[in-house]
């Protein structure tokens, strides 16, 4: 997989494109709660360049509007990071950085590519926060892994603008967001369904979070038996994990 490949199947109108280089330091202004965000920043990106802006005049989809979100307009950038950056750190620095929701290509250190929601501050409602984690699908350098499987493929034939619900920007927001939550799923079941409703898409998200955490304890287990000297706790602890390795077979099943 590749950033270009990501960009590409995107299929964003002319209308849209914008391919401008971002300075980092606006980034700083207005990402960067801390000092040490500051520096991640100036440290850990080599560039951001603004690919595309969807707005209604650009894309023929309409804002939304409601009393927690305003989306006027979803931003497309594309970052190369330093392979020694904290990446997940400086992705969710981007995401917070823009006052809109963005849809981010991160290369340099793998191929990675992030939707998040956003939503009006409780407390300051001229300021926009996250609203909920930024989704994210991860690639290693393209000469470590496998390139063209029928996943990714299928992966990215879903990703195209048009294929994303219209009714307006949050809908196409919420059309990449599951497109991510489908890819995750189908590294696990070796198959990509998108959700037809969006219970369907908030079961899957909490059936990967189940698949998460299953997974976390099954190695916190195999750690503890590997530090194990009495036979009948390694014996609990491989009956234990057994059971956590039955419960994520049938959370898979389920998505």
């Amino acid at each position: 997989m590749t950033s270009d490949a990501l960009l590409d199947a995107l299929q964003l109108p002319a209308s849209a494109r914008v391919d401008k280089r971002v300075a980092k330091s606006l980034l700083t202004e207005h990402g960067a709660p801390t000092a040490a965000d500051k520096r991640l920043i100036l440290d850990g990106i080599d560039e951001v360049r603004w690919v595309a802006t969807c707005r209604p005049n650009t894309v023929a989809v309409a804002e939304f509007h409601d009393g927690e979100r305003d989306y006027i307009e979803i931003a497309v950038l594309a970052v190369t990071l330093r392979r020694e950056a904290r990446i997940s750190r400086l992705v969710e620095l981007v995401h917070r950085a823009v006052p809109h929701p963005v849809l981010l290509v991160c290369d340099g250190a793998g191929v990675r590519l992030s939707v998040a929601h956003k939503r009006k501050a409780l407390n300051e409602l001229d300021k926009v926060v996250l609203d909920g984690d930024v989704v994210e699908v991860a690639w290693p350098d393209p000469a470590g892994g496998v390139r063209d499987s029928q996943l990714e493929l299928a992966f990215l034939g879903s990703l195209a603008l048009a294929r994303q619900p219209a009714q307006s920007l949050l809908g196409v927001v919420q059309g990449w967001v599951a497109v991510l939550w489908a890819m995750q799923a189908a590294r696990l079941t070796g198959e990509l369904r998108l959700p037809a409703t969006q219970s369907a898409a908030a079961e899957r998200v909490a059936l990967l979070a189940e698949c998460r955490r299953l997974d976390a304890e099954v190695a916190r287990l195999r750690a503890d038996g590997q530090r194990e000297r009495q036979l009948s706790r390694m014996v609990e602890i491989n009956m234990e994990i057994q059971r956590l390795q039955a419960a994520t077979l049938a959370a898979v099943g389920r998505l």
